[in-house]
């Protein structure tokens, strides 16, 4: 099986832009533009994730979405706001392929994932895991790290896959924008949880890394943003230097 390189983008409109544990943020680019030069790099996904959306209790901006959609022709996922089966709706016509849910499922209605998967499908639904961690386990969190939700990671991840979501996007607090390595045990705690698909972001600063979290992780799929945004390398690079090391991932 070929684990995915996604490229993931922290939007906070109009710009992409890099947080160091979800705060400090420095300004990227125009989501459209990134979009399309790491579409053109060979990434096999992009996520989208309106980072403020919820935070700042503001609608979801459907046309800068759909600018961005318009630039690529690989899977695009799409976060950050989504508080309705009209918003899933919407994002699936402004060209998402899977629509990304935590704030409203975790701290107010979590049968909007069912209703969701019933009415999409479950590779359409994706849970978005903020995780922070405690002395002897992970909390997850919402708005941007910054709410507490006292729901517990993997008891959280396990609800969400028996509700039909088709894959989760874990990120974690403590190690997001600091180019130092993946939160391992995390990772590994929750792809051996739940039998749906994992996306693991938040750590990437070598390729090294990246090749340290697939071989003791085996997730789904690694979300990159620093190492791409900071042109430290390219989805290109990273792909050959994983083939090199004998892990298959797409051309």
């Amino acid at each position: 099986m070929n684990t995915r390189l996604i490229a993931k983008l922290d939007v906070k409109p109009p710009y992409v832009v890099k947080p160091v544990h979800f705060e400090g943020l420095r300004k990227i680019g125009l989501p459209s533009e990134i979009a399309k030069e790491y579409y053109e790099q060979g990434a096999d996904e992009i996520m989208y994730i309106d980072i403020v959306s919820s935070l700042y209790q503001r609608e979801i901006l459907f046309d800068e979405i759909e600018k961005t959609a318009n630039e690529i022709f690989i899977p695009f996922g799409v976060g950050g706001g989504v508080k309705t089966i009209e918003d899933f709706s919407k994002l699936f016509h402004c060209g998402a392929d899977k629509v990304s849910i935590n704030t409203y499922a975790l701290q107010e209605n979590p049968d909007i994932i069912n209703q969701a998967a019933e009415i999409f499908g479950n590779q359409a639904v994706v849970v978005n895991i903020e995780a922070k961690r405690w002395k002897n386990y992970y909390e997850c969190y919402t708005d941007c790290g910054r709410v507490q939700s006292n729901k517990d990671v993997i008891e959280w991840v396990k609800e969400v896959e028996q509700r039909g979501a088709g894959e989760i996007f874990l990120q974690c607090v403590d190690t997001d924008g600091r180019k130092k390595g993946f939160d391992l045990e995390l990772a590994k705690k929750v792809v051996d949880s739940v039998n749906i698909p994992v996306v693991v972001s938040s750590g990437a600063g070598s390729l090294e890394d990246i090749k340290e979290l697939i071989e003791f992780v085996k997730p789904s799929g690694v979300a990159i943003a620093s190492l791409l945004h900071y042109k430290t390398t390219t989805i290109k690079e990273i792909k050959e230097y994983l083939r090199s090391n004998g892990i298959e991932v797409s051309k």
